[in-house]
């Protein structure tokens, strides 16, 4: 296996070369051999021997590409990114790029460009009120006992399809449905026609989807939903009292007193965290930015570009899926379009990460848990679920860079602000 390395800069590294049939074919043989052996042979079609073989020559193809540019797996950063994959009559041609770690000068001076700001006040009817939306949050939706109309905050339960020009909307047809009126969980304007809907009424809304609507085809247009209601539930917050503080903190030893304590502490907190991120967190980045100078790892731009346009595909219609998939040029400007947001959000990453070892900024995984219990909290959420849910979408790692960041950010505030 012959393998070219070139350096395109600093820290940025191309390998190519070609990989002769006869190993993708040693590969293979050898995997049948290891399958005939513990007797799965039978069981396993020729593609997925091929996938396999083919999985084992990248990881091989990057190993020698390493050991020719003498690279040891610690001063790679990120994942390869293969920017070549071709099956040609003699093998298979690889083009793959690879980054080490830059050199990132933490000496800098970055102080100047710390924003200077004023601690916000919190008053007692701002307490009052976040108490009292926490005791909403908290109450079970219930079958109204007087019948009514219904009113915003309602959950309904509802019969629906939807129709443009006449024509059945694709995915709009929805049996027995849950919607809480006023969660804007759907298009502008539908939640707001069904208020003063009474039971078993059947109504036709007419909706005109936003101009910006993610699908083209109905961005802009008057569509029409039959909806038939079947159900209205009220929702009443539950008493200010020890059983409400005991429901939140799944304790039962809380008390409101305690409560009232700690909600006054979060929405302290809260109010800050408005301010910083909104205002002092954008200003802090905006400043390291034009701080520091330095080369970017391509491997981890491109994977950060791949994750905004996957973002942006979700959104899409099928038919603007199929233009991009078909139009590579037009795909490649879409690409364009984030790179320079991609770049930044990679570079500050990286300042971010070089300065958090240089001021000892660490964060344990009790500060991660503390943090999600918090976000359940705010939200009305389940603090196990949201635990549950951050674990099974591998996103506890995330979270504590992003925790990282802000501890980072708020040391450097606390010292330029005297806090």
């Amino acid at each position: 296996m012959k393998i070219t390395v070139e350096k395109t800069d600093d820290i940025n590294i191309i390998m190519c070369g070609t990989v002769d049939n006869s190993i993708v074919e040693e590969k293979i043989a050898a995997l049948k051999e290891a399958s005939k052996k513990a007797k799965t042979i039978d069981t396993i079609n020729a593609d997925t021997f091929q996938r396999d073989a083919e999985g084992q020559i990248l990881h091989d193809f990057i190993e020698a590409g390493m050991k020719e540019a003498s690279l040891s797996p610690d001063e790679i950063l990120g994942q390869p990114n293969f920017k070549e994959y071709e099956k040609k009559d003699n093998g298979i041609y690889l083009e793959v790029e690879i980054s080490t770690n830059p050199v990132i000068d933490a000496n800098v001076e970055y102080m100047d460009i710390i924003p200077r700001y004023t601690k916000p006040k919190i008053s007692q009817k701002d307490i009052d009120a976040k108490l009292a939306e926490m005791a909403l949050q908290q109450a079970k939706f219930t079958k109204l006992k007087t019948p009514r109309a219904v009113q915003n905050g309602d959950l309904v339960v509802i019969d629906l399809e939807g129709f443009l020009n006449g024509r059945a909307l694709e995915g709009a047809n929805e049996k027995e449905y849950h919607l809480k009126i006023g969660s804007n969980a759907f298009i502008p304007g539908f939640e707001d026609q069904m208020i003063g809907m009474k039971m078993d009424e059947e109504k036709t809304l007419k909706i005109i989807f936003p101009q910006d609507y993610q699908s083209k085809a109905l961005a802009g247009q008057e569509t029409e939903f039959n909806v038939k209601l079947h159900d209205i539930q009220e929702q009443k917050p539950m008493e200010l009292n020890d059983a409400l503080a005991q429901q939140i903190f799944k304790d039962e030893t809380a008390t409101l007193e305690t409560l009232k304590e700690r909600m006054t502490e979060k929405i302290t907190s809260q109010a800050f965290s408005n301010l910083y991120n909104e205002s002092l967190k954008p200003q802090i980045i905006k400043g390291l930015l034009t701080k520091f100078d330095f080369t970017l790892p391509n491997n981890a731009v491109e994977q950060e570009i791949d994750s905004r346009i996957n973002e942006i595909a979700q959104r899409m219609s099928r038919e603007e899926h199929a233009l991009y998939k078909e139009d590579k040029k037009k795909f490649n400007e879409l690409r364009d379009t984030v790179r320079g947001e991609a770049s930044d959000s990679i570079k500050a990453a990286l300042i971010v990460d070089a300065l958090a070892k240089k001021e000892n900024i660490v964060v344990e995984e009790k500060e991660v848990l503390s943090a999600l219990s918090y976000q359940a909290m705010m939200s009305g959420q389940d603090a196990q679920e949201l635990l549950e849910y951050y674990k099974e979408n591998n996103l506890m790692t995330s979270a504590k860079v992003g925790l990282i960041e802000d501890k980072l950010f708020r040391h450097m505030l606390d010292a330029k602000n005297g806090y």
